[in-house]
């Protein structure tokens, strides 16, 4: 009776699962991602009991990347970036590439191929600003220095991992084409590939800009709620195919354009906020779905690669992060509580993952690496953040002692 209704069991497992492990991990205060990946798990192949069409949850996270990103776009700040600029962008860039280049060599010494090693360390490299933002929030953390930087520092990070998301699938090609490398044809294919992009970007902003705003004038003028909620998912949806269909971009791309250009106006963001349970709803199933590709028995099989990527994102990461801020001069008990900010991965790492996996360039081991690493990380990650506030006294004592503010 069931596999009658695929479409409508999955949808309703999914959110029903998402809802219980969510509450569980909120009630133990802990982030509700963590939740919705455990529901993910619950409902995949690799679990007894009642299994979802992962097909149809694909396909729906699918739809969830694009509001996702839409929300990344309305979130994006060019003045939060600009405030903390000469920390958060040369922090930023320099954290994803020494983080990128540690993972690169550990995945190598432990026979994984270059490209694989690399979006392996690229996907390690950045954070979940869902996890990172809740934290900060908890802690009102959110308007103070470290936390403007650790915002600024992600914007960093979202905006490199679009251009990552967009130039993967050229680079995927490049190198599982089984052909000798010729420089010429690289450098030509991401030039035209680039030039496509920058099309997209510079028409979204300069004609999106102006007609956007018009178009919600006139559906506000209609004062229908759902017009306005249809709307907004109309725009991020249709850019993002457009995206994807005249210009060769990620549908990512289009929906973090759309979601950019919005905010930009008073109208837009408006309006963008009655669209946010709808979007919420389809981050939880693309959550669930990433749970979904995730075997557990790895914990098992293959203990040691976990423990590996766990440390590269708790210890690695959080350390290099670290030297950079004390580099910059920040206090000490801003560098530890950014180092903390950045000891888990989230969002941004399954996108990137699960397009690695279907581009062949990730194996399910890898894969597995990832979720598993997330999973760790995301849990003890409050705990990190509690212990950092706890110590706050100690550190602020030893700052003074060596005189440092």
């Amino acid at each position: 009776m069931l596999e009658s209704y695929p479409l409508i069991t999955t949808v309703v497992a999914s959110v029903v699962l998402a809802f219980l492990f969510g509450l569980l991990a909120n009630r133990l205060r802990l982030p509700t991602i963590l939740g919705y990946l455990l529901a993910g798990i619950m409902l995949g192949p690799n679990t007894p009991g009642f299994i979802a069409n992962i097909n149809l949850a694909e396909q729906l996270a699918e739809i969830g990347v694009i509001l996702l990103m839409f929300g990344v776009g309305m979130h994006f700040s060019t003045d939060d970036l600009i405030k903390v600029h000469r920390v958060a962008i040369p922090g930023a860039i320099i954290q994803m590439s020494v983080t990128t280049l540690i993972c690169l060599v550990v995945a190598m010494m432990l026979k994984h191929s270059f490209i694989e090693s690399l979006v392996f360390g690229v996907t390690l490299s950045v954070a979940s600003t869902v996890v990172l933002l809740r934290a900060l929030e908890q802690y009102k953390l959110i308007d103070s220095h470290v936390g403007k930087v650790a915002v600024g520092w992600l914007i960093v990070e979202d905006i490199a991992m679009i251009v990552v998301l967009v130039l993967l699938p050229v680079f995927a090609e490049i190198f599982t084409a089984g052909k000798s490398l010729d420089l010429h044809m690289v450098l030509q294919t991401v030039f035209f590939t680039l030039a496509k992009i920058t099309t997209f970007v510079v028409a979204m902003i300069v004609i999106g800009k102006k007609l956007l705003p018009l178009l919600l004038v006139a559906i506000a003028k209609t004062k229908s709620r759902e017009l306005m909620v249809l709307g907004i998912i109309a725009i991020s949806s249709g850019f993002a195919f457009i995206a994807y269909t005249l210009f060769g971009a990620s549908f990512a791309l289009g929906a973090f354009m759309a979601g950019f250009v919005l905010n930009e106006s008073e109208i837009g963001r408006k309006s963008a906020d009655k669209s946010l349970p709808l979007r919420d709803i389809f981050a939880v199933l693309f959550f669930v779905s990433a749970g979904m590709l995730f075997n557990p028995t790895v914990l098992i099989e293959e203990p040691i690669l976990i423990v590996v990527a766990f440390l590269l994102v708790v210890v690695g990461k959080s350390a290099v992060a670290y030297f950079i801020m004390r580099v910059f001069k920040q206090g000490l008990y801003n560098s530890l509580t950014l180092a903390v900010s950045l000891a888990q991965i989230g969002e941004f790492s399954f996108i990137l993952a699960a397009l690695a996996l279907k581009l062949n360039i990730f194996s399910n081991v890898v894969y597995d690496m990832v979720i598993a690493s997330a999973i760790i990380s995301i849990t003890i990650n409050p705990f990190l953040f509690a212990l950092t506030k706890k110590y706050k006294p100690i550190v602020n004592i030893q700052s003074v002692l060596q005189g440092r503010v």
